[in-house]
């Protein structure tokens, strides 16, 4: 797959230069030239991979490589955030079909790139490993919110979500954390509990409240804490949390590298934490 480095420019001309002596900026990588079909009017398009020389910001054209041409380019026909390089992949991947292996994409700022025979496996998948509710699971919002704002365009990511719904342990029997999650049960924070029997359904911290508050009462217990729980299970690389703010970074669970940030992490941290797992990930 070709695709133009984030600091490379793709030129697009109407005629190629003629020779040695032309000149080009000394950014342009690809050229991309557009020319009339005389028969029927419609643009047709040839890419071409530009080898140069010299110094400065202007530099001779010593070779033009032809990369594409004719019926195996295409022009998409709207603007898009060129630099969201997942879905320029994405997007080329759907419309080379046939002949088609290259896809010439304009961006909002009018800018140009292309893609040429799009590859999907670049793209990493990272699963959003979270607990429910709140809904939406807070770190799938923060991510998701990200995404949109376009912080990881660059990085050629995807997000899929693994999202543990614990309104499966609701009931009156059942121990929860804390009140603000709104699930059906009792709370460590606002109950006080006198039977034995009850379900602590939380993390080791919550383990070792229950039995400071109630040291006397027997209870069983399911751990949502991602790094020692049987349901809170990564199945790919991932992103998740944890209330012990010394365990955030870059860990292994399961044998899938993931990133753990804290329950009070900021968006600044949670991008961080996406960023650093992505260049665990591609070394």
């Amino acid at each position: 797959m070709i695709f133009p480095d984030e600091y490379k420019q793709v030129g697009v001309t109407k005629a190629l230069p003629a020779g040695s002596e032309e000149l080009i900026y000394f950014l342009t990588e690809y050229l991309i030239e557009e020319r009339k079909n005389t028969e029927t009017g419609i643009s047709e398009y040839a890419v071409y991979h530009v080898k140069k020389s010299g110094d400065g910001l202007l530099r001779k054209v010593e070779a033009l490589e032809l990369i594409a041409s004719g019926e195996e380019v295409i022009k998409y026909g709207r603007e898009l955030n060129i630099k969201d390089r997942a879905l320029l992949i994405e997007t080329a991947l759907k419309l080379c079909t046939g002949k088609v292996n290259t896809v010439i994409f304009t961006g909002v700022d009018r800018h140009v790139t292309i893609v040429h025979e799009p590859d999907p496996s670049v793209i990493l998948e990272i699963e959003i490993l979270d607990v429910a509710p709140p809904e939406p699971a807070w770190l799938s919002q923060v991510v998701r919110r990200l995404e949109a704002s376009g912080i990881f365009g660059d990085l050629q990511v995807r997000f899929t979500e693994k999202i543990i719904d614990l309104r499966r342990f609701e009931g009156e029997k059942t121990v929860f954390p804390c009140s603000a999650s709104g699930l059906e049960g009792k709370c460590l924070d606002s109950d006080t509990l006198t039977e034995n029997g009850h379900l602590l359904v939380g993390c080791e911290i919550s383990k070792i409240l229950f039995e400071m508050r109630f040291p006397e009462l027997e209870y069983s217990f399911v751990n949502i804490c991602p790094f020692k729980s049987e349901i809170v299970v990564p199945s790919k690389a991932f992103i998740t949390r944890c209330c012990r703010s010394e365990k955030s970074g870059l860990v292994n669970i399961s044998g899938f590298e993931g990133a753990v940030v804290h329950w009070g992490a900021s968006e600044y941290q949670v991008a961080e934490a996406i960023r650093n797992l992505v260049t665990r990930l591609r070394s």
